[in-house]
């Protein structure tokens, strides 16, 4: 009975052994195959892999950053990135001209092109740190700039992004451009952590939020096989921090069709060859927020961040147009009758003029041994304030300057004279004379006319006064408006050499300088009562993968910024807007009302003023036509100011354009006083890119 178990255990250690066996057999197997694949791989293909791995080379590409969109205040995209990795040419050390040549002998067939062609690429880039060769570069493209790196040592293969502005020349000088780092601002922008090569605003908000838009650089690793003209990437260490996104208060399709509108009317004006420039300015009554800004001639930013060189015919136009300013905020004009809104409003807080004062306009008047006159000789009779601004009477205006200035007595009739109390005449000068221009000035500046406004954009300039110097035969001399203010406080006195003259010219805007930007800043500070808003351009940021269509949070808003009040009674406000809008109805101006013909059949009333000043362009008498509104009147949604130099009576261009611009507006955005069969969307009008004011040399 017992061997039966001795059995059972024999056949386990039997059926062990054999398990052994086999697992055995397999090891031996396998390193069999190890050592014979080994030996196949080093013998046979041994040569090639070797070669492969010398062939094979590692290069570090920088990593630049892709730059934060800008978004219009539709959502609509003005401005984004596209990658691209290119070839550029390091000229940090400053590169001699036959290295220039040496690049481009060697280049040129990689890359297409002739050894003439690329070498004027580099020599109109010279300036800057970093010159573009070529974009969109191939596998094999990249492979030869490696191989031969000891024969190109300036060259730099490197992943970059090409900025694109989808639509233009809307809003070019707005938005700006992108440019490379050059030396003269390679330290300033070396010191904010950045690269030679990455590309900087220029101009515009581009310029404006350079640290908002522009991220942070990284470096990519790269295999590059010469033999075969592979290139893998092997990673990102560090990778490259994309800039934030920004939207902004442009209303894209406003924009447009103010553009269109401008140029449109300019080129239909019988003034036509006396126009260089124009611009425009809408502002939301309520925020701030700037809807519209056009400055004629237009600007494609995409000249500047193609890549490619410019034509004869665009280095033309920039060079002679203009188009590379920002007319609607660096380019102070005269006003005209513009201001007299103001100055009615400084008149009424000294009591110079109240409801019930009248002038009669007999179409000239004498200050001392001068007369001047009426515009164009025109006499309007016996005028209130809300006619004289309706009919825009010069002669009432010339009285306001000159009450404010106690120069007593002046008409059609009398020179008039300063107080006798006053003494000499240069102690007059010194006092009353600089106490009243100082009041029609500081009233204008109150309201935003001559301080610069704060518009979120570089090269913003503020505005002028001026004064005719008796002692430079009456030269047009600067007068500082402060300096003087600080002077009569500490001493009572502001010496200076201006006219009685000086009062008048003043009353009807022609001893004033200001912007289109100042301009429509007034208008939208009238609309409110006197109360200033800051104009703005930003509405919001995002972060990098954020924007308006994303539903996303912003990184930051920007709110509506009161920046005071000026001071003035109800009844006179409501004066002043009473006489706006009969510049539009002719309520009581009657058809002299000088722009109720651009707005009597409107659906909805407005309050502007028109103005006609006399300028000089090359040197030839013309005109500049300006128009200020805000509108509805009762509920004012915008404002804005139009600016044409060479253009005439403000009525005649000025006038209508803005009346154009309006009806677009209130069409976009479905106002209910507007006829619904003109209503429209608030994309960018799909004619825009095949219309004249997008098609440049």
């Amino acid at each position: 009975m017992r061997k039966k178990p001795r059995e059972q255990t024999g056949k386990k250690s039997s059926r062990k052994i054999l398990r052994i066996n086999v697992v055995y057999s397999i090891i031996f197997l396998s390193f069999t195959g190890l050592i014979l694949r080994a030996a196949y791989v080093e013998v046979a293909k041994g040569p090639a892999f070797r070669s492969e791995e010398t062939s094979t080379q590692f290069t570090k590409m920088p990593l630049l950053p892709q730059r934060g969109w800008i978004y219009d205040a539709n959502g609509q995209v003005l401005a984004w990135d596209t990658p691209s990795d290119g070839i550029e040419l390091d000229n940090s050390t400053g590169n001699t001209d036959t290295e220039y040549h040496d690049v481009a002998n060697k280049l040129a067939p990689i890359l297409n092109e002739t050894p003439q062609k690329l070498y004027n690429t580099i020599i109109a880039n010279k300036s800057s740190l970093q010159i573009p060769l070529a974009t969109h570069i191939t596998d094999a493209q990249i492979a030869y700039v490696v191989e031969h790196q000891s024969e190109l040592p300036n060259v730099e293969v490197d992943q970059t992004y090409n900025r694109q502005y989808p639509y233009g020349d809307l809003a070019g000088q707005v938005l700006g451009y992108v440019g490379s780092i050059t030396a003269q601002n390679v330290g300033y922008y070396s010191k904010k952590g950045y690269i030679d090569s990455q590309k900087v605003g220029v101009g515009g908000l581009e310029e404006q939020y350079e640290s908002l838009l522009q991220g942070k650089p990284g470096t990519e690793l790269l295999t590059v096989n010469p033999s075969t003209n592979t290139v893998e990437q092997v990673g990102a260490a560090p990778p490259a921090i994309p800039g934030d996104n920004i939207q902004l208060t442009l209303d894209g399709r406003t924009q447009a069709e103010a553009q269109m509108i401008l140029k449109n009317l300019i080129d239909s004006s019988s003034s036509n060859s006396t126009i260089a420039e124009g611009s425009a300015v809408m502002l939301n009554v309520k925020t701030g927020g700037v809807l519209a800004m056009v400055s004629y001639p237009y600007l494609n930013p995409n000249w500047y961040s193609s890549g490619t060189d410019l034509t004869a015919s665009q280095i033309k136009y920039l060079t002679t147009s203009g188009a590379q300013e920002n007319y609607a905020i660096d380019a102070p004009e005269y006003p005209g009758s513009t201001v007299k809104p103001a100055n009615l409003i400084a008149a009424m807080k000294h009591g110079v003029v109240t409801p019930n004062t009248t002038v009669d306009d007999n179409g000239y008047i004498r200050i001392g041994q001068s007369i001047i006159h009426e515009d164009e000789g025109m006499a309007l009779g016996l005028l209130n304030p809300i006619e004289a601004v309706a009919v825009s009477s010069d002669v009432f205006f010339y009285e306001v300057g000159l009450d404010l200035g106690k120069w007593f007595g002046s008409s059609s009739t009398s020179g008039g004279s300063y107080p006798s109390s006053d003494g000499s005449y240069q102690n007059y000068l010194d006092t009353d004379f600089a106490k009243g221009i100082n009041t029609l000035f500081q009233g204008e500046w109150d309201f935003g006319l001559g301080p610069k406004t704060g518009i979120d954009l570089p090269g913003e300039v503020g505005g002028n006064f001026y004064i005719e110097d008796s002692d430079k035969g009456y030269e047009e001399v600067p007068y500082n408006l402060q300096q003087s203010e600080a002077s009569i406080k500490k001493t009572g006195k502001y010496v200076n050499h201006g006219t009685p003259e000086d009062l008048a010219f003043a009353g009807i805007g022609q001893s004033q300088q200001f912007t289109t930007m100042q301009l429509a800043t007034y208008a939208m500070n009238l609309a409110n009562n006197g109360k200033k808003l800051k104009p703005h351009l930003l509405s919001k940021v995002y972060s990098a993968t954020g924007g308006p269509n994303s539903n996303s949070t912003p990184l930051e808003t920007v709110n509506t910024k009161v920046e005071g009040q000026v001071q003035a009674s109800p009844a006179i406000y409501q004066l002043v807007k009473t006489a706006m809008n009969d510049v539009t109805t002719g309520a009581q101006g009657g058809a002299d009302a000088t722009a109720y013909g651009i707005f009597s059949s409107s659906p909805y009333q407005v309050a502007a003023k028109t103005g006609t000043a006399q300028i000089n362009i090359n040197g030839h008498q013309t005109d500049n036509s300006v128009f200020i509104c805000y509108a509805p009147l009762n509920h004012p949604i915008v404002a804005m100011a139009i600016m044409v130099p060479g253009g005439g009576y403000g009525a005649g261009l000025a006038g209508p354009i803005a009346k154009q611009i309006l009806d677009a507006y209130f069409n976009e955005h479905h106002e209910p006083f507007m006829p619904k069969s003109g209503w429209t969307s608030t994309n960018i009008p799909s004619n825009w890119s095949t219309s004249s004011a997008n098609t440049l040399p």
